[in-house]
């Protein structure tokens, strides 16, 4: 049997970078299955996800040994994954559900390649919806009085449970910088994409009152920067005049849920980069 992994590189833009790859996994006794590139005229940076499969003879740990001189040489910022790997999740969600039953379905029926491991939440409401799952369900109440250790509780569940991401599935609280420093790059936020202009409460009220013809959601790694970390996934749906605000709100709903559960997918298999403040996708 052959064993799946995923190699994923970025480094300054140069002439032979896919030929020396492919050439040293052909060394190596691999297959390459799929592979993708983008080099940005931008940043002068490449981009590159190959899923190859492995001898069984080769070990992980020999290839990346194999492959470490050939990163250096290109000054490369390199990883190699098992594909099979299923990530582990936790999740934190408020007083707004959709987003949460959405994973945790994806996740039984085996359409995302995850386990959720926690769902942690500063209210109780979602307690038996996370537990008819059999997942672990852990209330951690947060006001100004006791902030730094609900957020140490957050980081000892990453710790304890081996978290590999972090999703606030509409977890209305906004993160220190301390704990977007500690969850970088494995974080990410789903919000409407009203922002900049209907900021605070109702923003589908206030959408309503204004007009607007689409509405849409932004999935993004979290960052210090509130709701400005890269965007990973994005989508928009119609409306018209005759809709309601609760129409918009239980449209927005379903594209939260679906933009969220695309951001995770493209996450946990791999195929996002960083460029600076942006993302490669690869789809």
């Amino acid at each position: 049997m052959r064993r799946d992994h995923i190699l994923t590189l970025s480094c300054p833009d140069r002439t032979g970078i896919v030929y020396r790859v492919s050439g040293l996994l052909f060394e190596a006794g691999c297959n390459i299955l799929d592979a993708q590139q983008f080099g940005d005229a931008d940043s002068g940076r490449f981009f590159l996800r190959v899923h190859f499969d492995v001898p069984p003879a080769l070990e992980a740990q020999a290839l990346r040994a194999h492959f470490t001189p050939l990163a250096a040489e290109f000054a490369m910022d390199w990883q190699i994954h098992d594909a099979h790997a299923r990530a582990r999740l936790l999740v934190l969600v408020s007083k707004h559900g959709h987003c949460l039953n959405d994973l945790l379905f994806r996740a039984h029926s085996r359409q995302l390649n995850v386990d959720i491991a926690a769902v942690a939440s500063n209210h109780p409401d979602f307690g038996p919806l996370s537990q008819s799952y059999g997942v672990p369900f852990h209330h951690l109440p947060v006001d100004a009085s006791n902030r730094a250790q609900q957020e140490q509780a957050i980081i000892d569940l990453v710790e304890g449970e081996r978290i590999d991401l972090v999703v606030l599935a509409r977890y209305m609280q906004i993160l220190s910088p301390a704990l977007c420093t500690a969850l970088a790059g494995r974080a990410i936020n789903i919000h409407h994409s009203f922002l900049p202009s209907f900021k605070g409460a109702q923003p589908y009220h206030q959408a309503h009152a204004r007009g607007v013809k689409i509405i849409g959601a932004t999935a993004h790694y979290v960052t210090a920067d509130l709701d400005e970390g890269p965007i990973i996934e994005q989508d928009v749906a119609h409306v018209n005049h005759a809709m309601t605000p609760r129409d918009l709100i239980r449209l927005g709903s379903d594209i939260e849920s679906v933009v969220l559960a695309r951001a995770v997918r493209r996450h946990v298999e791999h195929r996002i980069l960083r460029n600076g403040h942006r993302t490669v996708v690869f789809r």
